[in-house]
């Protein structure tokens, strides 16, 4: 329920839009491709990051048959003009909902959406509903505002609305530039990321006042549920800068969003089992990227959980979330 994917070719946006660092493709004879960041290089891929046919065969080296996909978060681009981010979205969401009309057995598809603009974005996800997409990927921050901003619940009201998942993922690192050394960003500023996110949501009461929003948050949650004990002390020791704006603990909302597998440790995946239960915990990889758990699920299908456990795991909690039938898949 967690992998990423681009289309092979795009616009050069930064051209066509005349400013900013969006992301295009510079392809290679070797079938590599680099992104790149306006006129900076940012990174190079692999052709399993747009070749349908490629992840599909990849995939069944380790018995899995569909993949949830989403945009790169770096493509998100909230920073832009919200009618270019728009166009831009459109243009990634088109893509994902031709590969799931094309591929119904293989591909599920969650969009992206102008977050920086209420109305654009909830005029995306009403297309995005017809489409075929079932949901949307966001960011952990839009433009360093926690998603708890007032300006952020017409959307998440929107997906509700429209029956849409989220899936929450880590991008723009706070404390990004004073920590560059070591990858810190993606082992350190990601975790806190999701973490951040997560806290945000329960304590604006955004769970209680859309109790039918199904989120999911990326990288098995972050940080959050390994200091759950510390953000619970937080709120019962000084209420007064925690509990503004909602009076519940936080540790009650543990089991009422998802979270995917990705811990790359099963001790610390069979902590969050007995915090949140199997029914909240879906199959993440990641896919293709390098910090992500590339062998699908293996050290999970190795471990001494039981089948039950692992079948939620493996599906039944993705179509939960995603409000799906299996019988769609067989």
């Amino acid at each position: 329920m967690h992998t990423h994917i681009l289309p092979k070719t795009m616009p050069n946006w930064t051209e066509k839009f005349g400013y900013g660092k969006f992301i295009h493709l510079i392809q290679n004879e070797d079938r590599t491709a680099d992104m790149m960041q306006g006129g900076k290089f940012f990174r190079r891929i692999e052709e399993n990051c747009w070749d349908e046919n490629l992840r599909i065969k990849d995939y069944e080296k380790f018995d899995t048959q569909v993949q949830v996909v989403c945009t790169i978060p770096v493509m998100f681009s909230y920073w832009a003009k919200p009618a270019d981010c728009l166009q831009l979205s459109e243009f990634l969401n088109d893509h994902i909902a031709d590969l799931v009309h094309r591929y119904p057995k293989n591909y599920i598809g969650l969009g992206t959406v102008p977050m920086q603009d209420a109305d654009a974005a909830i005029k995306e996800l009403e297309r995005i509903k017809k489409i075929g997409l079932v949901g949307i990927q966001i960011g952990s921050n839009i433009n360093d505002l926690n998603l708890s901003e007032e300006q952020f619940f017409p959307i998440f009201e929107a997906c509700e609305r429209l029956d849409l998942a989220v899936m929450i993922h880590p991008w723009n690192m706070m404390g990004f530039n004073s920590m560059e050394k070591y990858w810190l960003p993606w082992l350190v500023g990601m975790p806190a990321e999701t973490s951040r996110a997560a806290c945000s949501m329960i304590f604006s009461g955004l769970f209680d006042k859309l109790p039918n929003l199904r989120v999911c948050f990326s990288h098995a949650g972050g940080s959050f549920m390994a200091t759950i004990g510390r953000i619970e002390h937080g709120f019962n020791c000084r209420p007064d800068l925690v509990a503004i704006d909602n009076p519940n603990n936080p540790r009650n909302y543990i089991g009422k969003f998802w979270v995917d597998s990705i811990t790359h440790d099963i001790k610390a995946l069979e902590y969050i089992l007995d915090l949140q239960g199997s029914k909240k915990v879906c199959l993440g990889s990641d896919y293709p990227f390098p910090l992500g758990d590339l062998e699908v699920g293996k050290f999970i299908e190795d471990s001494t959980l039981s089948a039950s456990i692992k079948e939620d795991i493996f599906c039944n909690s993705t179509l939960e979330w995603l409000k799906l039938e299996k019988s769609t898949f067989l």
